[in-house]
């Protein structure tokens, strides 16, 4: 058994997306999930299975789609990768609510960086394995970055990760 968390995209944010977390512990343990546990209403999931990471995914965006009954994009990671997210954190001095990780299914393009538009002075783009971290100098909601491809994948700021990350190691 390999311990994940799924991060899913666009749930219980800016109105769109509902879905209780009590539901969402539901689906899992119907996927045969283990030791199911969520972390605030914004569609984070932790558990156990015997399945690959990107078994769990398929199978969890199956329940989520018939349930929903639409696509909802999910990112897994394990354990020890949502670790290294953290450790890998080019921006550790920065506040963590002013820092993000852009989780994604594959590794962003090399140029990516060059392709970014509204950035504004105070915000920093750098690239991960599959993440893009971004620090946002005066806060996400007031940003006009756009990131190409970045609308294919789930955010979380930094503090948010932490925890995550400690209670997969748990």
């Amino acid at each position: 058994m390999s311990s994940f968390v799924a991060l899913l995209r666009a749930v219980n944010v800016g109105g769109t997306g509902k879905l209780s977390m009590l539901d969402l512990r539901a689906l899992c343990e119907a996927a045969n999930f283990r030791s199911v546990r969520t972390y605030i209403a914004s569609g984070n999931v932790l558990f156990e299975s015997g399945k690959s990471a990107q078994e769990v995914k398929q199978v969890l965006e199956r329940q989520l789609h018939r349930h929903a009954g639409k696509p909802v994009g999910v990112a897994v990671r394990t354990a020890a990768e949502l670790a290294q997210v953290v450790a890998d954190n080019p921006f550790p001095d920065a506040p963590g609510d002013r820092v993000a990780a852009i989780f994604l299914d594959a590794s962003p393009p090399p140029d990516l960086i060059d392709r970014v538009t509204g950035r504004a002075e105070d915000e920093e783009i750098r690239l991960g394995q599959r993440e893009i971290y971004v620090l946002y100098g005066h806060g996400m909601g007031r940003s006009k970055l756009r990131i190409p491809g970045a609308e294919s994948g789930t955010a979380r700021n930094m503090n948010t990760i932490r925890k995550l990350a400690e209670m997969a190691a748990e």
